[in-house]
């Protein structure tokens, strides 16, 4: 690999919009050329390490090509959840034809301003700790807020990273310190209070909430990020996945049991049998559904995902109901019983409204927001898995659950609330990982007409686009510039450019 420091790279072989990945004093960085300038950053994302120099530059800005996260070329700056942190730089001298990499700059709070809003609240609070919470706090203090700001979630170990609790946590390949977003003493001294306790109301005319103490917390603006609450079965004696406890819980459990059970068959249903299966417990899946992920993918690329799982002995029960869950035994309503000692339910989740509906909010099916993400309320808005957004490259309102999602929307909640009007109008990403294939989504899970599959599904390297008039989702598997090249596509609402990328007669 090519000594930056000493060797440096010729200027000529380095094209507008090119990387060119070395070393400099042991570290690789990434150079990369942006009209006449070349600016020089970390290699690696500093969400899960992804690899930038096979990630994409847009502009000033260069795309992870595992998870999309955003970065600033010239200052580093995380632009885009699911990154928090910026990126280490490094100064760049041109002397004649050949471009140095120097010294490294010095890295910086993940938190310094680096812009400022016109606007300063007297005081934020904040509702739920997960996703969108999180990234809200975090996105006053680098917007430059220097006010007060409260967090107010009833989970004790709250902000996590909660995708990660499905997939590496449970397998048992990432470690318990890995999971907390940020290290103990963080929020403290970065003057962000959390308040472990529930909200119970909100007093939109005093801009007051009240908790369930009955003490009150004031605020100037507010932001609601109470996310989502698992779906619960009508038999008891099912666990479920959604905090870091839950995730825990299992764990102790799988330690002494001899077989599971997975209720339901979605993505995060799917992902807690991948994990059980990698610690060697038998599973079952039980699922209403007729194929695993119906309403989600079709039949080729479900069918591709169910086979993956049998061939790691997976059992599935599609079309069924669980009607008792008994020490050692689940019963299905058809009569037939599987022995299991740990019962998982994944059969989705439900928005957390009650709080914005008793308070006089406009909610249907979801809190409904403005492209600003602010509520029919005035300085009161709502992010995560709670809003409902007018999305303009659909023309219809989305409320989705993804956790880049809500990351993204409580950073643009978070500058809105400081005057920055800055606009929801992001192309919806998430990834699920099964073993060692790891799927990537844009989109909507629109209604599609027509479903064109490019590459092989069977070897897991492929690109699986959904139209509908346009281009509705793209899914790929081992495909990560072709994704890339995709959000950017769907976010210009380039039809002709994703169609390039996947002609629409170009199937299997």
């Amino acid at each position: 690999m090519t000594d930056l420091r000493k060797d440096g790279i010729s200027w000529a072989d380095l094209a507008d919009g090119a990387s060119v990945l070395g070393k400099a004093d042991g570290d690789d960085v990434l150079v990369v050329r942006v009209g006449n300038e070349a600016f020089a950053v970390a290699a690696a994302c500093t969400h899960y390490s992804g690899p930038l120099a096979e990630g994409l530059v847009v502009g000033s800005t260069v795309r992870c090509p595992w998870h999309h996260a955003c970065f600033d070329l010239k200052t580093g700056e995380a632009l885009r959840a699911p990154a928090l942190n910026p990126l280490p730089c490094w100064s760049v001298e041109r002397r004649g034809d050949r471009v140095y990499v120097g010294a490294k700059r010095e890295e910086r709070d993940p938190l310094s301003p680096t812009t400022r809003g016109p606007v300063a609240p007297r005081s934020v609070v904040i509702i739920g700790a997960g996703a969108a919470g999180a990234a809200a706090a975090e996105m006053l203090r680098r917007r430059g807020y220097v006010g007060p700001i409260t967090m107010i979630d009833e989970d004790p170990t709250a902000p996590v990273d909660r995708p990660n609790l499905s997939k590496d946590y449970l397998a048992g390949s990432a470690q318990p310190e890995w999971i907390p977003l940020r290290p103990e003493g963080f929020y403290e001294e970065h003057g962000i209070v959390i308040r472990r306790t529930r909200a119970k109301s909100l007093d939109l005319g005093s801009k007051h909430v009240v908790l369930d103490d009955g003490n009150t917390v004031p605020y100037d603006a507010l932001i609601l990020a109470m996310g989502s609450e698992p779906n619960h079965l009508n038999v008891p004696g099912a666990l479920v996945l959604r905090s870091f406890a839950d995730a825990n819980a299992i764990i102790a459990r799988a330690e002494h049991s001899k077989g599971a059970v997975v209720i339901g068959s979605s993505f995060i249903g799917l992902e807690v049998a991948a994990s059980l299966r990698v610690r060697g417990l038998p599973v079952d899946v039980v699922s209403m559904e007729n194929r695993p992920l119906e309403r989600v993918l079709d039949p080729r690329v479900s069918g591709m995902i169910r086979s993956l799982h049998e061939q790691h002995g997976v059992r599935f029960h599609m079309g069924a109901e669980v009607a008792r869950i008994e020490p050692g035994k689940v019963t299905l309503r058809d009569g037939s019983t599987i022995d299991a000692d740990l019962v998982i339910a994944g059969i989705g989740v439900k928005p957390r409204v009650a709080l914005a509906q008793a308070a006089g909010l406009a909610v249907d099916n979801g809190v409904l927001v403005n492209e600003y993400l602010e509520t029919s309320r005035a300085g009161v808005w709502a992010a995560g898995d709670i809003a409902r957004w007018p999305d303009p490259h659909t023309g219809h309102r989305l409320r989705i659950e993804h956790w880049v999602v809500a990351e993204r929307q409580g950073q643009i909640a978070a500058e809105n609330v400081l005057g920055l009007a800055q606009r929801c109008d992001m192309v919806p990403f998430f990834w699920s990982q099964h073993y060692d294939m790891t799927i990537r989504y844009l989109g909507f899970s629109l209604p599609w007409e027509h479903v064109t599959i490019d590459g092989d599904l069977a070897a897991h390297h492929a690109a699986v686009v959904y139209r509908a008039g346009k281009t509705v989702g793209f899914a790929t598997l081992d495909e990560d510039r072709i994704n890339l090249d995709a959000e950017v596509a769907m976010e210009r609402n380039d039809e002709k450019a994703l169609d390039a990328l996947v002609p629409p007669t170009n199937s299997i």
